[in-house]
């Protein structure tokens, strides 16, 4: 019986220890699980987020344009523009077309009449004065010169007013691109407010001017 009894508390003593280790154990791994945890909410708080909005760039949308037509208004998302500028360009690239054909229809019958008259009979042998339409055959030398110099302006008029439209293609995306990171809701107002000027011992007005940028703070001018 003592045999057993000292045997018993041998064993009940070991299976304590044996217990007291396996919680250790557990706290161990609860320990550090809690840490990992910690760590992972650390990191991903720390870690940059990749959907950061780029800045817009007014320069891109200035070099877009100058490059082709619409891209820099692409590029301001103003998508509704493509079409006016398009529209706007399409008239003189048209009238050049359309004066370039006339000036070279003048030319030949000024050419043509020319020549005819130095010969001096316009029955001659002059098959360029027999190709004219019947209208250049007809029509005064002089009116056909004029004809001719009216076209060749209006065709060079043409190219200047294309460049013209072009310029302010770029000018309006550049414009415009600037103006992207300007606030124009109601949060850009002008406040008045009544005030007594001690000095003079006179009403005045004062004025406050709100201008608020997307990514600045808020600036106030006041007068």
């Amino acid at each position: 019986m003592i045999t057993f009894l000292k045997y018993f508390s041998k064993n009940y003593l070991l299976f304590l220890l044996l217990l007291f280790n396996i919680n250790q154990l557990f706290a161990q791994e609860k320990v550090l699980e809690s840490s990992i945890k910690f760590d992972s909410i650390v990191n991903k708080s720390l870690t940059p987020t990749t959907n950061i909005k780029e800045k817009h760039n007014p320069k891109i949308a200035t070099r877009r344009s100058l490059i082709l037509p619409g891209w820099g208004q692409a590029y301001n998302k103003e998508y509704w523009k493509i079409p006016i500028i398009y529209g706007v360009l399409a008239i003189p690239t048209v009238t050049f077309f359309y004066n370039n054909t006339i000036y070279k229809e003048a030319r030949f019958a000024y050419d043509a009449r020319y020549k005819a008259a130095i010969i001096g009979a316009t029955n001659s042998d002059s098959t360029d004065y027999f190709s004219l339409e019947t209208r250049y055959q007809k029509a005064d030398i002089n009116a056909i010169q004029s004809l001719r110099n009216a076209a060749r302006r209006d065709r060079d008029y043409s190219v200047l007013w294309f460049l013209l439209a072009w310029g302010l293609n770029i000018a309006d995306a550049t414009v415009f691109g600037h103006l992207k990171d300007f606030d124009v809701s109601d949060n850009l107002t002008l406040n008045v407010r009544p005030n007594f000027d001690i000095a003079t011992k006179s009403p005045t007005l004062n004025f406050a001017l709100k201008l608020k940028n997307k990514k600045e703070k808020n600036n106030w001018i006041a007068r």
